[in-house]
């Protein structure tokens, strides 16, 4: 999927309104039908089977609150479906919403910028709640899981349910990841897919629970392996592209601990500094071939990363100092290419500068308890957003090798140190 690029100097930007902010409406039936039908074919592709739990405690008519993880682009799809015909609107990233406003809140869709405070979303869900009679899927993992396991979840969310005082309704998906992790480049494999819809939590519930409680049970809903899950189930992924740019997650070599040196092409990762060769094998494990394997699981060597990362910003070492190609957001009728800069992070947080000195941005690590980046980010490249509820800077690293999973790493590192 692509997205409008616009190219306008950051003067004509910021000369234009911020987007103005409309409050959800009830999505209709026809959308509904229209979404599921879309999504048949796709389904139907990965032998797609689900199971529900308790979904008889939900009324009919009753709003409810549905959370789900977030794997690939096929969630919506399989939420489509199971949810259908029962009104739904859809927490999505703002920057989804870019060439196509009429079309996604038609549909229902509920803008949100990633990662970055917004009250105004809880009082649109609340809106599509209680005045819409309308229920709201949320995904607050808010981004794909990098690495098959759970990203980290908003402290916030707990409050968020006694706030909203409906029913929780838990979609987990199973084999999504394996079909399309996101390091792949959109390249889709031959795996079942799978999903369980779960009654989580009644209005009752959320109430006699403290906000501590109802984030333990929520951690609980939203820890899994897709890499673990593939072993057991002993799913096979034959397709001879499987570990294509896997260097995107596993930057870091652990035997010769160079980074940005690995190589991920076809069904193998090999280091190009020490020439330390592994086999993506095709039930998920990791296989080394010309050495002793220090990791036979992805997840495993992404965590090791992680504790790396710690390390770092500990001893004051961490620094990311990179060239960057500049998108920014500031409505939904166009992402605009403004020019070029440098994205600076270290523990003082993040800092762009960039088109001949009119851009000059600080972001504080205690900004957000994670960051908005990905890969192949609507085709255009692997990037790392920051900015406010006024404008969003998408950077694109120009060189430095892969930096995104290592900055999004720190990121969290430091919300977590700087609150300590």
């Amino acid at each position: 999927m692509k997205i409008k690029v616009t190219e306008k100097t950051i003067e004509e930007v910021l000369q234009m309104p911020a987007q103005a902010h409309r409050k959800p409406k009830r999505p209709a039936r026809f959308f509904g039908w229209l979404l599921k039908t879309l999504s048949a074919s796709d389904l139907k592709a990965t032998n797609f089977t689900y199971t529900q739990t308790g979904m008889e405690r939900l009324g009919a008519d009753e709003a409810c609150l549905i959370l789900m993880n977030h794997s690939s682009f096929i969630d919506l799809k399989i939420a489509a479906t199971l949810l259908y015909p029962r009104p739904f609107n859809i927490v999505c990233t703002s920057d989804g919403f870019v060439g196509k406003e009429g079309l996604m809140r038609a549909i229902g869709c509920i803008p949100t910028r990633k990662f970055v405070s917004d009250m105004v979303l809880v009082k649109d869900m609340m809106h599509a709640l209680k005045q819409e009679k309308s229920s709201v899927l949320m995904f607050p993992e808010a981004s794909y899981s990098f690495d098959g396991t759970a990203t980290p979840l908003p402290e916030s969310l707990g409050k968020c349910l006694k706030m909203l005082g409906v029913p929780v309704v838990m979609i987990k998906t199973q084999g999504a990841f394996l079909r399309d992790p996101l390091y792949n480049n959109l390249q889709l494999r031959k795996v079942d897919v799978s999903a369980t819809m779960e009654y989580l939590l009644s209005p009752q519930e959320i109430k006699e629970k403290s906000v501590e409680e109802l984030n333990a049970v929520l951690k609980e809903q939203f820890t899994f392996d897709g890499f673990l899950e593939q072993q057991e189930k002993k799913t096979r992924v034959s397709e001879n592209f499987r570990a294509d740019y896997l260097n995107r997650v596993l930057y870091k070599c652990p035997h010769c601990l160079a980074e940005q040196h690995t190589v991920g092409k076809g069904t193998r990762l090999v280091c190009k500094d020490c020439g330390a060769e592994y086999e993506l094998t095709e039930t998920g494990y990791l296989q080394a071939l010309n050495r002793d394997a220090k990791f036979t699981h992805v997840p495993d060597w992404y965590a090791w990363e992680r504790e790396c990362v710690r390390e770092e910003l500990t001893n004051e070492t961490y620094r990311l100092d990179v060239p960057v190609d500049i998108c920014v957001m500031r409505n939904m009728d166009s992402i605009y290419r403004v020019g070029t800069g440098r994205l600076v992070h270290t523990k003082e947080g993040f800092h762009l500068t960039g088109c001949d000195g009119k851009i000059d941005y600080r972001q504080k690590p205690t900004a957000s308890y994670s960051l908005y980046s990905d890969y192949y980010w609507y085709e255009l490249g692997d990037m790392i957003c920051i900015g406010n509820n006024d404008i969003l800077y998408y950077c694109f690293p120009k060189e430095g090798g892969d930096v995104v999973a290592k900055t999004r790493l720190a990121a969290e590192e430091l919300f977590q140190m700087s609150r300590k």
